[in-house]
């Protein structure tokens, strides 16, 4: 009687966890290169709380433009501004109504070395490095920020022959972190958690001196009856997916 009972838990658990399985979907991602640690940390919860998985590419916004239009197989957006994905909307790659604003970005001067900067613009003012770095202010939102606190500062023609330009913001990261230049502009995201910096110096860059960064995602036209797209999009409204964003310098 109890080998019968058993057999029977035993089936059930099979069938049970065959169902779960066959109703778990992959999702494919495209994401600003900006957002790569918190993408990566939801992307982790989302796979424990609802048994689909994410496939996530990272890189500069205007990069992955090209690409969803070129046909990449890309089901949700994750971009680092809100008039890319306005603009897929409006050429017909988006679902209609799946548009939203997911993160606003903070601008960040960092350095790799600790006391190199003071928490003011003073030691960008003080022109004494000899490479600053940005990320491609036509494919990367977080350049086109970093051009404009230039011009605001006054320093755009006296820092021109040092600026080291990366593709996207992670290469820009990439050349201060490697010492290839003393200082530059990067997403405060990628040195900044749970409320401190996690290496170097740093200047946070006041709102006022650049453009808000409003970061928009969408549900791609080639995701419209995935549900894990659609899991996923509803997955970072959510309390979990807000508090890790938030713990990466964004604000909602």
């Amino acid at each position: 009687m109890k080998t019968g009972f058993f057999r029977r838990l035993v089936s059930l658990l099979a069938v049970t966890v065959f169902s779960c399985n066959a109703l778990a979907e992959q999702v494919q991602v495209a994401v600003a290169a900006n957002f790569t640690a918190p993408l990566q940390a939801i992307a982790a919860e989302f796979e424990k709380d609802t048994g689909h998985s994410v496939v996530a590419s990272f890189g500069a916004t205007g990069q992955l433009y090209a690409q969803i239009q070129n046909g990449a197989p890309f089901e949700v957006f994750f971009s680092a501004d809100e008039s890319t994905p306005a603009k897929l909307d409006s050429e017909g790659l988006g679902v209609s109504g799946s548009r939203f604003t997911y993160a606003v970005g903070s601008l960040v001067l960092w350095s790799a070395k600790p006391g190199y900067l003071d928490g003011s613009d003073a030691a960008l003012k003080a022109n004494q490095y000899r490479h600053l770095a940005i990320a491609d202010p036509k494919t990367a939102p977080y350049g086109l920020a970093a051009t404009q606190v230039l011009d605001k500062l006054g320093l755009t023609d006296a820092v021109q022959g040092k600026l080291v330009t990366g593709q996207s913001i992670a290469k820009a990261l990439h050349f201060i972190a490697t010492g290839n230049a003393e200082l530059g502009f990067v997403a405060l995201s990628q040195v900044y958690q749970d409320g401190q910096l996690s290496s170097g110096s740093a200047w946070i860059v006041p709102a006022e001196l650049h453009s808000p960064i409003k970061q928009d995602a969408l549900i791609l036209k080639q995701g419209e009856h995935n549900p894990a797209a659609a899991a996923f999009i509803d997955y970072l409204k959510g309390e979990k997916a807000a508090a890790i964003i938030q713990s990466y310098g964004y604000t909602l």
